[in-house]
C-alpha cells in the first residue's frame, strides 16, 4: 500500500480528499500504483528520466554558472482531473480567452473600454506590452491571441483560480506531449483503466489553425515556426512544434521581406511564406518599427503584415493583456464585452498604483506575494511568509520607488499531488498551464501542463526555480468533488 502513510499535510490534495479516500476519477491510478512495489516504481520513475534524457527535452537558465541547458525534472504521479470537472475549466477559459481578444481589439480601435471609464487609460498605456504602432491593425478574423496559455491555481476551498495570462508566446506545450509519450509507456495499464482524453491531436490543430490564416486562403499556404535561435530558453520547443507539424523553422536571417511579400532563404532560392508562428518578443520582430538595434528581426515585416501578405501568430500587441495589472480588469472585461459573469475567478489583486492598496501592501509584505508586472518564470517576487526582514525592507523601496510596476496577492494554500520522493510519497503544490486555440473556434487542449514545485515547501513551481512537470490527465466523467470546479 504505497500511500497508506500518504499525509496531507492540511492542504487540498487532488487525489485523496481529507478522510484519506482516492477522490473520484483517481481510483485506477491509486490502484495500479499501490500494486506495485517501491523497487519497480522507482526503476520505472528512472526509466521515464532515461527517456526524456535521451529525447533531448530541455530548458535553459540564463545567468547560471553552472550552465544553461538543463533536463526538465518530470514526476511519474499524474495529475488528475474528472472530465466534469474539466468542463467548467474549458468554458471558462474560452470565455476568458474570448473577452481578451475583444479587449486588445478594442484598445488599438475604437477605446470603448477606455472611454466608458471601465479600465483606466493610464494603466493600459504605462504597460510594457503596449504598442501604440499596431492601433488601426486587422489580423485575419479580427482574432489577435490564436495561441494562448492560462495559468490557473487551485486554493485550499478546491476552487480553481486563474493567476495569469500569458498571450505572447506561450511556452511548455511540448513538454506536454512528451509527458504523455512518456506516461502511456511506464504505465499502459492505468493509462488505459483511468480511460485519459488524448492530447496528441494538438500539433495537427495548431497547424490547421495556422493555415487558415493565410491570406487569401491559398491552396497550400507556407507555414513556418520563427525562433529566436538556439539560446533562446524555449528553442527545444520551438524545434519540436515545427518537426511535429512538419514545417520549417526559421530565425529572422532566414527570411527578407522584398515587395511586401516575406520571403524564406532556401537552397532552391527565394521562397514566400504566408504565415509565421513567432517564438520572438513584439520589440524584436522588425527593427524599423520597435526596437532599431534588433539583429533577431525580418526589416520591413510589419509593412508586410499590413499589407495583409503575411499572418503572424500571436498578431504584434497582444502583450498589453500579459501586464499583471491590467489582468485586474479581467472580469471586468467579461462583463462589459460579452454581458456574462466570469466562470473562473481571478485571484484577488492588490495594484501598488493605488494609493489604498499601496498602504496595505507595504503594511503586509510579510503575508502577500508581491511580483513585478512584467517579469514571469518566477524571478523578481517577494514571497512574505518565506522572506527575511531584510528582504521585505529592501523590496519595499523597490515597490514605493515605481509602484505602477508591482501588484500583490494573498499567499495562497496551493493543493498538492502526490510526488515520488526517495522510497516514499510526499505531497508537491502544482499549477496548471492549459493551452488555448483560437481560430474559427476555440479548442482547449484538455489538461495541460502541471508544473510541480519539487523543493518541499516551497510554492514556487517554475522550471527555472527548481520546479518540475507532471503529466495532466483529464479522465471520463464522475462525481463532482466537493468544492466543485471553478466555485
Amino acid at each position: 500500500m504505497r500511500f497508506k502513510d500518504y499525509d496531507n499535510g492540511g492542504f487540498f490534495d487532488e487525489m485523496f480528499d481529507e478522510g484519506g479516500q482516492p477522490r473520484p476519477g483517481t481510483e485506477a491510478v491509486v490502484e495500479r500504483f499501490n500494486a506495485l512495489p517501491l523497487e519497480e516504481l522507482k526503476r520505472r520513475q528512472q526509466a521515464a528520466e532515461k527517456t526524456l534524457l535521451q529525447m533531448g527535452i530541455t530548458f535553459s537558465v540564463y545567468g547560471d554558472e553552472q550552465g544553461t541547458e538543463r533536463i526538465f525534472p518530470f514526476d511519474i504521479v499524474p495529475r488528475i482531473i474528472p472530465h466534469n470537472e474539466w468542463t467548467t475549466i474549458e468554458a471558462g477559459l474560452k470565455q476568458r480567452v474570448q473577452a481578451l481578444n475583444l479587449f486588445i481589439d478594442d484598445l488599438y480601435h475604437d477605446q470603448k473600454i477606455i472611454k466608458d471609464g471601465i479600465i483606466p487609460k493610464e494603466l493600459v498605456y504605462s504597460a510594457s506590452g503596449y504598442r501604440p504602432e499596431c492601433i488601426g491593425l486587422n489580423p485575419p478574423g479580427g482574432v489577435w491571441c490564436h495561441i494562448t496559455g492560462t495559468d490557473l491555481v487551485r486554493g485550499g476551498d478546491g476552487c480553481y483560480y486563474v493567476l495569469e495570462d500569458n498571450l505572447r508566446c506561450p511556452s511548455g506545450v511540448s513538454y506536454v506531449l512528451e509527458n504523455r509519450v512518456v506516461m502511456k509507456r511506464s504505465f499502459p495499464k492505468a493509462f488505459d483503466a483511468a480511460r485519459v482524453v488524448p492530447v496528441s491531436d494538438y500539433p495537427n490543430r495548431l497547424l490547421g489553425l495556422l493555415q487558415a490564416l493565410a491570406p487569401a486562403r491559398r491552396d497550400k499556404p507556407v507555414v513556418a515556426v520563427w525562433t529566436p535561435g538556439v539560446y533562446n530558453s524555449a528553442y527545444f520547443e520551438h524545434s519540436f512544434l515545427a518537426q511535429q507539424m512538419g514545417i520549417e523553422l526559421v530565425e529572422g536571417p532566414d527570411l527578407v521581406v522584398v515587395d511586401d511579400r516575406v520571403m524564406m532563404r532556401t537552397t532552391n532560392g527565394l521562397k514566400q511564406v504566408d504565415v509565421l508562428y513567432r517564438r520572438i518578443d513584439d520589440d524584436f520582430i522588425d527593427p524599423k518599427v520597435f526596437r532599431s538595434d534588433s539583429m533577431l528581426g525580418v526589416p520591413g515585416l510589419m509593412r508586410a503584415y499590413r499589407a495583409g501578405r503575411i499572418a503572424l501568430a500571436n498578431a504584434p500587441g497582444t502583450g498589453v493583456a500579459d501586464d499583471k495589472a491590467v489582468y485586474a480588469y479581467v472580469p471586468e472585461m467579461i462583463r462589459y464585452y460579452l454581458g456574462e459573469d466570469a466562470i473562473l475567478y481571478n485571484v484577488k489583486t492588490y495594484l501598488c498604483g493605488r494609493d489604498k492598496d499601496l498602504k496595505h501592501v507595504l503594511a503586509n509584505l510579510d503575508k502577500l506575494v508581491v511580483k513585478k508586472v512584467g517579469e514571469s518564470g518566477g524571478y523578481g517576487m517577494l514571497v512574505g511568509p518565506h522572506s527575511t526582514a531584510k528582504e521585505r525592507a529592501e523590496y519595499a523601496e523597490l515597490v514605493k520607488a515605481n509602484p505602477r510596476n508591482f501588484i500583490a496577492q494573498p499567499t495562497l494554500s496551493l493543493s498538492r499531488v502526490p510526488t515520488l520522493v526517495d522510497d516514499h510519497f510526499e505531497g508537491r503544490h502544482v499549477d496548471l498551464r492549459p493551452y488555448i486555440l483560437y481560430g474559427e473556434d476555440i479548442y482547449v487542449m484538455p489538461g495541460g501542463l502541471t508544473r510541480v514545485a519539487l523543493k518541499k515547501g516551497s510554492l514556487v513551481v517554475n522550471s527555472s526555480q527548481g520546479g518540475g512537470s507532471k503529466d495532466t490527465w483529464v479522465v471520463e466523467a464522475c462525481a463532482l468533488p466537493k468544492g466543485g470546479a471553478a466555485c
